[in-house]
């Protein structure tokens, strides 16, 4: 391997809904060191920076059934017992909850849990707090998924932040998706939560950090033998 493949190996390739924000930073970079470069260095390293946050690197998915797989990059910043929102249709019981909080230099592509069918998908807009915040799952802005598997249903919901200002999916009511792809992204800074059914018992601790379509967040079948992996 050449040392430019080696150099470029090493670069993550960029999510396309970055490329309109990239672009942007880029052009104003030029115009700012056309009136006092200064001012254009301080531009470039925000454009890097904006490409750093829309990167999107390959992962290397465990696949076995009964896995529930990270679906951000971040800090699992809460582990509790919470109702779900009314939008998911999940009951009226708590439910464990694990959250992971995603701030601005984190990967910010969403990857689905667990292999299934979205049997929902409900948008809800609300306030924009900081998303650490255990009020912000039912005050800020969110977009929750209902993803149906052979062992219980699913909820993953995406959850605007303080800076947050925009939400996007990729997926569809009654598509069939797989552990680890992607399903969305939340610009600049925010939260997830999952919602596992009920008596699951998670595999992470609060403060662990995070790898979407990695971190292994549960197990349905609390075994841990015969994984298979696949790198997207």
């Amino acid at each position: 391997m050449s040392i430019s493949d080696s150099i470029r190996g090493q670069i993550p390739p960029i999510h396309p809904e970055g490329y309109p924000f990239i672009g942007g930073f880029v052009v104003l970079s030029l115009v700012l060191f056309w009136i006092w470069s200064p001012l254009g260095w301080i531009a470039t390293v925000l454009t890097i920076w904006c490409a750093l946050f829309f990167r999107d690197p390959a992962r290397v998915t465990p696949v076995r059934e009964g896995l529930v797989v990270a679906p951000a990059d971040g800090r699992i910043s809460m582990l509790t017992q919470a109702l779900p929102p009314a939008e998911l249709g999940l009951g009226d019981r708590p439910l464990p909850r694990i959250s992971i909080f995603m701030n601005v230099f984190n990967c910010h592509v969403n990857r689905s849990p667990v292999a299934g069918r979205i049997e929902r998908i409900a948008y809800r807009p609300g306030a924009f707090i900081n998303a650490e915040l255990d009020k912000a799952s039912e005050d800020n802005e969110r977009n929750s998924l209902v993803i149906a598997t052979a062992d219980g249903r699913i909820g993953v919901i995406q959850i605007a932040g303080l800076v947050a200002r925009r939400i996007v999916s990729f997926v569809r009511e009654g598509q069939t998706i797989g552990a680890g792809e992607r399903f969305g992204l939340i610009r600049f800074g925010s939260r997830l939560d999952v919602y596992l059914p009920e008596g699951t018992r998670a595999l992470v601790a609060e403060g662990q950090t995070a790898v979407a379509g990695e971190t292994v967040l549960a197990d349905f079948r609390q075994g841990d033998a015969g994984r298979t992996f696949r790198k997207d």
